[in-house]
């Protein structure tokens, strides 16, 4: 029977992404110049969970809508979040995004920064087909979320230079940098959908948790996933220099030469690529992975039981089907 469920999920996902795909190619189809919405086609056929979009899907549906009430505001959220990537890309200096060059490095800076600017552009379009009666509400959750993230992405990179970064100030930073979309996509579905305030709060609780535990499993993937999963080499996190939960629990729980060798990666902003064994043995021995798994499983079980709120149980069922899938995956 659980075996049952999952195929039907997993299922309704893959048709239901398939869709969103279909829409966001036609978002930039014929539109011109060339030189600006061919790239802007290259990072939308990059592929990806599309986890945003079918948030919002499957929100609209949990509040007690429809599928067709929330296409728009979908694809709305999906360029949003391409929009992000493309501008991270560029601050992190990435070579690679899903296993393909990132685009300042196929094409260059000045075209990705528009790419950006355009996707960013076309989402607020997509959005208001979707907005009636409610949009103002929608608007505002859409452009917050927005301020959100540049807050989030901002001290994450002020964190990259400061060596007493709290575990308290990391969540405040993914709060913003990652589950403020996740929390948006779940609120403006239960709105489309029609839901009561419970509902869309219970959605929001939702989003919010579950954002929180996915950027901890990435923090956690990127110390012990594998590369051709990926699409990126691990322990870029340590090259980069950035301050995850990984690299936060290890500085408090540190000493002796394992602390001297964490501070050094402040002062120098990062390491070289030839070090990240060694910094990975410093994770091991300080067991900071199995707090980032005690942390994720804290996060997730909120999201969880947020869920009692919804009137279906197939909802809380597909919810949670979700959230497993998410917080158990290798990429």
């Amino acid at each position: 029977m659980i075996g049952e469920r999952t195929d039907k999920f997993y299922s309704l996902y893959e048709r239901e992404r398939e869709k969103v795909d279909k829409r966001l190619a036609e978002s930039l189809k014929n539109r011109k110049p060339d030189s600006l919405y061919e790239p802007g086609l290259y990072i939308i056929d990059g592929g990806g969970k599309r986890l945003r979009p079918l948030l919002v899907l499957f929100a609209a549906r949990a509040a007690g809508g429809k599928f067709t009430d929330a296409y728009n505001a979908s694809v709305a959220v999906e360029l949003l979040h391409n929009f992000t990537l493309v501008h991270d890309d560029i601050m992190d200096n990435a070579s690679k995004r899903r296993g393909r060059l990132t685009l300042h490095v196929r094409n260059d800076l000045s075209t990705a920064i528009l790419v950006g600017d355009s996707l960013l552009s076309i989402a607020y379009e997509y959005l208001l087909r979707d907005c009636s009666g409610d949009s103002k509400e929608i608007m505002a959750l859409f452009t917050k979320s927005l301020v959100d993230v540049c807050e989030g992405q901002s001290l994450d990179k002020d964190f990259e230079s400061d060596e007493s970064v709290s575990i308290d100030q990391y969540l405040e930073m993914i709060e913003k940098k990652t589950a403020a979309l996740l929390k948006m996509c779940c609120k403006v579905g239960g709105i489309l959908g029609g839901g009561t305030k419970k509902e869309i709060n219970a959605l929001a609780n939702f989003g919010k948790n579950i954002g929180i535990a996915f950027q901890i499993q990435d923090d956690l993937l990127d110390i012990t996933g594998e590369e051709i999963e990926l699409g990126k080499f691990v322990g870029g996190d340590l090259v980069e220099g950035k301050k995850t939960f990984l690299f936060i629990k290890a500085l408090e729980k540190a000493g002796g030469s394992d602390l001297k060798s964490l501070r050094n990666v402040v002062s120098n902003g990062g390491i070289k690529v030839n070090q990240i064994g060694k910094y990975k043995q410093i994770y091991f021995r300080l067991n900071v992975l199995e707090d980032a798994r005690s942390a994720i499983k804290y996060f997730s079980g909120r999201a969880l039981s947020s869920l009692k709120s919804l009137k279906k149980e197939e909802d809380r069922e597909l919810f949670t089907w979700l959230a497993n899938s998410l917080i158990k995956r290798n990429k």
